[in-house]
């Protein structure tokens, strides 16, 4: 059971101890969840990845016929309201349906274009007409969505766009014009959900349909990866769109924008741990096949570190998603569903953790890119055929830390959310900091009991922790308003954040299993768990020492980087040991069925 907690705010992370019952892992799931799950997988198996090649050479009335059969199993419909023809589940349902689509590469993109950003702008800011004309059609595919944002001269830059639209003088339409790039779904969607700036300077989200007059789409891009999803830009000319169609509120499109973003990066940090999954199972089965020198692949050591790594990084990740998946559910149970603002306050409780979800955007795409060049590197030449799986999964990757935000970005964006908020007084980021730097000096700062479980692993949590605050502490000091000025160091803050996150993520749900099933039953997890924060707390240290480096010199430099050698002081584990039985029982289990 989940502990039920008063209200956790989105950054507290960092600021307090949990216990492991204060989170939610995959081993909560409910029978509705498995469920879920086990209907999504057989979907998955058993339609979609058998045509994956077909697919990739971009006959779309696959993709169209796949998403129509989608919306029969309630696929499409997760995030819906049920007075509207969806399901109207948790989040966490909606994680695990992203989790299990995420090895189907291209068709992944298709779905979430469709279900995610090409629907949700609708379901959070659409008006009651707009969401009984589209949401039915859109549960079922009978009406196939998109989502256009970027444009030639804007992709990062979302807010300079140079779409105009202007009303008409009727007053009854809205004039479009210009050009808008990136539409996944464009060649066969009868919807894009498209911004633009009215009279010139009011960005504003639109509804636009397929048969509107001036509205069409250029030829099909030609891609690195993800070939099988339709790619084209939006071309509108003149293009009429009715005054009811405006999503939102006039020069509001930016909300509508970003938190839309916001849970396409939540929902793409699922899809990216599914897409891992995948890939292990694929170059274990490789390695438990081929044989060199007169022995198994996976039996030489320097392979059972590979699968080890991967298994590891992508164990870390899974808790982190549905760890997150779990506060914002939290937070959307105390919402009244029949509240005519329902709406926005299930909105509002996906954007308290807006620095999470970009946290696991940008992590579990860096996780999946690891995997992936691993194995290919474990199939060696054949990883490099088309023929074999590993070459499509390493193309399909790269485009997640690109897609929803670049990783750079989000890096910026994560680390500024926190202190922004710590600036207006929403979080006590600062009043931590300075409690941290009083207390830096004492003898027992960074002490814990060494007679309790996992000891030496928490206290190397808690003590990230304290680097971390302290770190966007003095950058906050050094810099002030001009911190935002400070790329390196707001990047190097996340990172910190991000590993912090994955180690207390991973170690928390390690203690709830072992507390429920023992230590024995939960070896290979145990392991996974000590290998990851015996290396994450050198990431944390090296970013610190770079973050001090660049605001402190001299007497005052050396004193911060003795206090932060205490912090990260450490018996260091047999990484390699452990890796080696991690590989081992992963192989035994045929991949990655942890």
């Amino acid at each position: 059971m989940i502990k039920e907690v008063t209200y956790t705010k989105g950054g507290e992370f960092l600021l307090r101890e949990f216990a492991p019952e204060e989170i939610f892992t995959p081993e909560d799931f409910s029978e509705t969840h498995k469920m879920i799950a086990k209907t999504t997988e057989d979907f998955v198996n058993g339609e979609v990845m058998p045509r994956v090649h077909e697919i990739d050479e971009m006959k779309h009335e696959i993709n169209v016929a796949l998403l129509r059969k989608a919306g029969e199993l309630g696929l499409l419909s997760i995030d819906i309201p049920e007075e509207y023809g969806g399901l109207g589940l948790d989040k966490t349902s909606s994680m695990i349906v992203a989790e299990k689509i995420g090895p189907t590469g291209a068709w992944a993109v298709t779905h979430g274009a469709h279900a995610g950003i090409g629907t949700l702008p609708i379901v959070y800011f659409g008006t009651p007409e707009q969401k009984a004309k589209y949401l039915p059609k859109f549960a079922t595919a009978e009406l196939i969505s998109s989502y256009s944002l970027s444009e030639p001269g804007s992709g990062s830059d979302a807010l300079s766009a140079k779409t105009t639209a202007k009303l008409s003088p009727d007053g009854t339409h809205y004039i479009l014009n210009g050009t808008k790039m990136w539409l996944s779904n464009a060649g066969f969607a009868d919807v894009y959900i498209t911004f633009a700036q009215v009279d010139g300077d009011k960005f504003t989200a639109f509804i636009i349909e397929k048969g509107y007059p001036g509205v069409s789409t250029a030829a099909e891009e030609r891609k690195m990866g993800i070939k099988g999803s339709s790619t084209r830009q939006l071309l509108l000319d003149n293009a009429r769109v009715p005054a009811e169609n405006v999503v939102g509120e006039i020069g509001k499109g930016h909300l509508v924008a970003f938190n839309i973003l916001n849970i396409g990066r939540f929902k793409l940090g699922a899809f990216a741990v599914g897409a891992s999954k995948h890939v292990i199972n694929e170059a274990v089965k490789y390695a438990d096949q081929r044989k060199q020198f007169g022995k198994r692949l996976h039996e030489f050591p320097l392979i059972k570190h590979k699968i080890a790594e991967m298994a590891t990084r992508t164990f870390v990740g899974e808790s982190m998603v549905y760890r997150t998946a779990g506060m914002i559910d939290h937070l959307v149970r105390s919402v009244d569903k029949t509240n005519p603002e329902a709406s926005k306050l299930i909105l509002k409780s996906i954007e308290e953790y807006a620095a999470e979800c970009g946290m696991l955007k940008v992590y579990c795409s860096e996780i999946l890119d690891y995997v992936v060049d691993e194995g290919v590197q474990i199939l060696g030449g054949y990883g490099y055929s088309e023929e074999y799986p590993m070459a499509r999964a390493y193309r399909d990757a790269r485009i997640n830390r690109i897609f929803e935000g670049t990783n750079e970005i989000n890096r910026l964006l994560a680390s500024g959310m926190l202190l922004k908020r710590g600036s207006k007084g929403e979080l006590n980021l600062f009043g931590y900091a300075k409690q941290l730097f009083d207390e830096l000096m004492t003898p027992s700062f960074a002490s814990n009991g060494e007679e309790e479980l996992f000891a030496a692993e928490r206290k190397l949590v808690s003590n990230a922790k304290k680097i971390t605050v302290l770190m966007l502490g003095a950058a906050a000091q050094k810099y002030m308003m001009n911190i935002q000025d400070e790329q390196e160091v707001l990047a190097a803050a996340t990172d910190m954040m991000m590993e912090t996150y994955a180690m207390e993520s991973g170690l928390l749900r390690v203690m709830k299993k072992v507390a429920s099933s023992g230590e024995a039953q939960n070896a290979v997890y145990i392991d996974m768990m000590k290998v990851f924060i015996n290396d994450a707390i050198g990431r944390v240290a090296e970013h610190a020492t770079n973050i001090l480096a660049s605001i402190a010199e001299g007497d005052y430099l050396r004193t911060q980087l003795a206090a932060l050698k205490r912090l990260t002081k450490h018996t260091p584990v047999n990484t390699f040991a452990l890796r080696r039985r991690i590989a081992d029982t992963v192989v035994e289990m045929g991949g990655y069925k942890l």
